[in-house]
């Protein structure tokens, strides 16, 4: 019997495999494989281990199994999105430009960034398991924190005060985030459209909290 040995196609080559992987790099390589139509609970972790260059066993000596890797990429993504738009909110105020467009139009730059760090929050947040959602939830209410500090500091400057400062800043993450989601399916060419209509509803908000506020008196 003639034995029948098997080589890689030149077309379809088989990627060489890495004698050693880091978390960043599983990390990575499962955001190449998400996209605007498939979440993280669709990614395999052979998918994975093929897409990072390694035999899927290694992929143990860095996570236990790909929930782990999602909640470690949601928090990721979290952490680097604050970062993003706090830099952008520190730039506004040192501008004297809008302070909520500088920050819609952060956000809308990074639904269209190469890395997708923000799909991975608006996807998992409404199809992802109840773990990854719980994750997703988690850095929203950091983000709410957060903006809940910037938006006092941000009226105390302009002498005025907030109703409820931190349903004023819940209000304005969750329209943000519902709103990047639809946008997410969109094409980039109506991104100005929406930047208008969520810089709008924004101001809405806290000219709406800052007169509930004077109206207490």
């Amino acid at each position: 019997m003639t034995s029948i040995i098997l080589t890689p196609s030149p077309d379809f080559p088989t990627p060489p495999r890495k004698a050693g992987i880091a978390r960043e790099d599983l990390l990575a390589a499962a955001l190449k494989l998400i996209g605007p139509n498939r979440s993280l609970s669709t990614v395999s972790l052979r998918e994975v281990a093929r897409e990072a260059g390694i035999a899927p066993n290694s992929f143990y000596r860095q996570f236990r199994d790909m929930d782990e890797l999602a909640i470690a990429l949601i928090d990721l993504a979290g952490r680097s999105l604050r970062i993003i738009i706090g830099s952008a909110r520190e730039r506004a105020t040192s501008t004297d430009r809008s302070v909520i467009r500088v920050s819609v139009e952060t956000f809308m730059e990074q639904l269209r960034a190469d890395d997708k760090l923000l799909h991975v929050l608006l996807r998992e947040g409404a199809v992802g398991s109840d773990a990854f959602k719980q994750a997703v939830e988690r850095e929203l209410m950091y983000f709410e924190d957060e903006l809940r500090v910037d938006l006092i500091r941000l009226a105390a400057a302009e002498r005025a005060t907030l109703h409820e400062p931190a349903l004023v800043s819940k209000a304005i993450t969750r329209l943000v985030f519902a709103m990047g989601a639809g946008a997410m399916d969109q094409p980039p060419e109506r991104d100005p459209e929406v930047i208008e209509q969520i810089s709008t509803m924004l101001r809405m908000i806290i000219t709406g909290s800052r007169v509930l506020e004077q109206s207490k008196g």
